[in-house]
């Protein structure tokens, strides 16, 4: 049976834990669908993960920029573009488990496209209870409401207890992304 994982939390590292959770999955030969929520896909998993056969990442067809810089036509923008990366997402997760195998679904910074109204979390919570048996799904981002953390099956947290930024180091290429 298909578990659902959350990792969550202020600290770096919740997208590169479900990043090596693919791998493993890819490594046992089941399939994989990626989609990466405001995000682009200038980041250095997106190529490693999208050259590994049997791990699709869905490509980022448009960047909004940040949140809270977007006009409100930008953001009704937005929520038309994740709602169908969702939608995307969940079709293509749906057919690889439709051959029978077990499959993996990521699902990164879901939380985010939630939080700001970009996906609708009745429609993910529903996705959640009727998903196919055999499909595995991993959520990221910060602040999962208590029904998200209610439906899944593994919760873990990543806090951030120091960080280069705070001394004014900028992300770096190959690290933060």
């Amino acid at each position: 049976m298909g578990c659902v994982h959350i990792y969550c939390g202020d600290g770096k590292g919740k997208t590169t834990a479900a990043a090596g959770l693919a791998v493993r999955m890819q490594g046992c030969g089941y399939p994989v669908v990626i989609a990466r929520f405001l995000k682009t896909d200038d980041s250095g998993e997106v190529r490693a993960l999208g050259s590994l056969p049997g791990i699709t990442v869905i490509p980022c067809r448009k960047s909004f920029g940040f949140t809270w810089q977007m006009t409100e036509e930008q953001k009704e923008e937005a929520a038309c573009c994740y709602s169908a990366l969702f939608e995307e997402a969940a079709v293509l997760a749906q057919d690889a488990c439709s051959r029978g195998e077990q499959a993996l679904l990521i699902l990164d910074e879901i939380f985010a496209a939630m939080g700001n109204g970009f996906v609708e979390e009745k429609r993910v919570l529903d996705f959640l209870k009727k998903r196919p048996h055999n499909l595995e799904i991993a959520l990221t981002g910060r602040n999962p409401s208590d029904r998200m953390t209610e439906a899944a099956d593994y919760v873990s947290e990543i806090l951030c207890r120091k960080h280069p930024f705070e001394k004014g180091l900028g992300a770096r290429r190959g690290i933060e992304f």
